[in-house]
């Protein structure tokens, strides 16, 4: 029997599950199970790592809707591009041992492909080799559905012309990571899958990681939506498509092992670490914002090394903050669903930016409420200021309304930005109107009126 939302709400059944924080808890659940409900996703999974250690890990929902299998904390699901993070470690451990160099060029190991002798592992690593994505697409293919090897597909996209000079662009490319995985075994000796659970997964006591196509009982049904519709069953990939480049599955949990260790710089040396994190640059110069198989970027100015992934029917937010000593997992079995993302920031916001909470219900009501009469010339001159009432005179008033009101109806309100400014809280927003999308400039005063509301139009 199928059990509603709040009956399907389960706490990690781990033995860490005991160090769970009551106060996290009731911070994070109800904001999770909310955004799962507004989603129409079957289920999302969420682990919370503080002071490196695993802090929090719940499951919300159904891994599988028609059995009315409820998620937990031991659902596996599949962590898609997520994966190339453990690609790129077993490449810098071979590094270690002194059996190749990132700096070796392709051509040592395939010389046959396309300008192998001008690429090296490092630029397969760092999205700088100009090999063509052989999928980039956001939906399952019907190609994708018949059995493939790696072999096969660099013999088809490696062989193509470069789409640009090495070095010289960044551009995602799941081929890259098909060929840096050729090329560890070829360098090893032995299979990554292998080397991975030796090295990495049992020291760490990952045991639910490992390949998705090894299933399990525990793993999550796969599915995704057309457009709003409601969730259907997704056809997987067939083997042989994501090696080396998406087809790990494990739990939230064991991946917030994984980012334990790289916060102890656990199982990597130090000189490693650095390599693995450090930001390419391009030949003139450029940032890529990327590393090794790592997004370099920040959130509200805390440090932030992440990465998402996506296969058919799943998707999968990975974040770690060094400078906090934390990490975000989220896990979902839905693709097509705008979930992972803004879940991942808004649990790494209550978590890690405690007195700079995102934006509330009761904010976001506000503001729409005053863009609303602003639409019909008017505004409730109680929420304003002085110098904020002066500035809706008549004329203003007149042309706010005349321009809103050909923007259709009023789609979504979410803040994008908070800073301090002249003893005030300065907010920046975006406003989604049925014709097109305006900003908003706002002030704040400590006591909540506002000094500022500026609605400007985007080109």
């Amino acid at each position: 029997m199928t059990r509603s939302l709040a009956a399907v709400v389960v706490c990690c059944a781990l033995p860490l599950a005991a160090q769970q924080s009551l106060e996290l808890d009731r911070k994070l659940s109800a904001r999770i199970g909310d955004a799962l409900k507004s989603s129409g996703a079957p289920s999302v999974s969420v682990a919370v790592v503080e002071d490196a250690r695993l802090a929090y890990a719940q499951a919300f929902g159904h891994a599988d809707v028609s059995q009315g299998r409820v998620a937990d904390a031991g659902t596996r699901y599949a962590i898609g591009s997520v994966s190339k993070q453990f690609t790129a470690a077993a490449l810098l451990l071979l590094e270690e041992q002194g059996r190749l160099s990132l700096d070796d060029k392709v051509s040592k190991y395939f010389p046959s492909l396309t300008r192998s002798g001008d690429i090296t592992i490092r630029q397969l690593l760092s999205h700088t080799s100009g090999y063509e994505d052989y999928a980039p697409q956001d939906y399952n293919i019907p190609e994708w559905t018949r059995p493939t090897t790696p072999l096969a597909i660099l013999d088809r996209w490696a062989m193509k012309p470069l789409n640009f000079d090495p070095g010289t662009r960044w551009q995602y490319s799941n081929t890259n990571y098909v060929l840096a995985a050729e090329i560890f075994e070829k360098a090893a000796g032995q299979p990554l899958l292998a080397f991975l659970a030796e090295k990495i997964f049992r020291p760490l006591e990952m045991r639910s990681a490992g390949a998705c196509q090894v299933a399990s009982s525990a793993d999550a049904v796969a599915y995704t939506r057309y457009a709003a519709g409601p969730p259907r069953v997704a056809e997987r990939e067939a083997s042989g498509w994501y090696f080396g480049a998406g087809e790990l599955c494990m739990t939230p949990s064991d991946l917030a092992r994984w980012d334990i260790a790289f916060l102890r710089k656990k199982i990597l040396s130090a000189r490693s670490y650095d390599e693995f994190t450090r930001e390419t640059k391009l030949v003139n110069g450029d940032f890529t914002h990327y590393a090794l198989g790592l997004q370099l970027g920040d959130l509200r100015g805390i440090p932030m090394v992440s990465h998402g992934g996506e296969v058919s029917g799943f998707l999968a937010s990975n974040s770690v903050f060094p400078n906090r000593g934390g990490a975000v997992v989220v896990l979902s079995n839905a693709d097509s669903v705008d979930l992972i993302g803004p879940l991942s920031r808004q649990v790494a916001e209550l978590v890690f930016l405690p007195d700079r909470p995102p934006a509330s219900e009761q904010e976001i009501r506000q503001v729409r409420s005053i863009l609303e009469g602003l639409r019909q010339g008017k505004i409730d001159r109680d929420l304003f200021t002085e110098n904020a009432r002066s500035y809706f005179g008549e004329t203003a008033l007149a042309d706010y309304q005349a321009s809103l009101a050909g923007l259709g109806e009023l789609k979504s309100v979410s803040r994008t930005a908070e800073s301090l400014r002249g003893g005030m809280i300065h907010r920046s927003y975006r406003a989604e109107y049925e014709k097109k999308t305006v900003l908003l400039n706002i002030y704040v005063m400590p006591e909540g009126r506002y000094e500022q509301f500026l609605v400007v139009a985007q080109p």
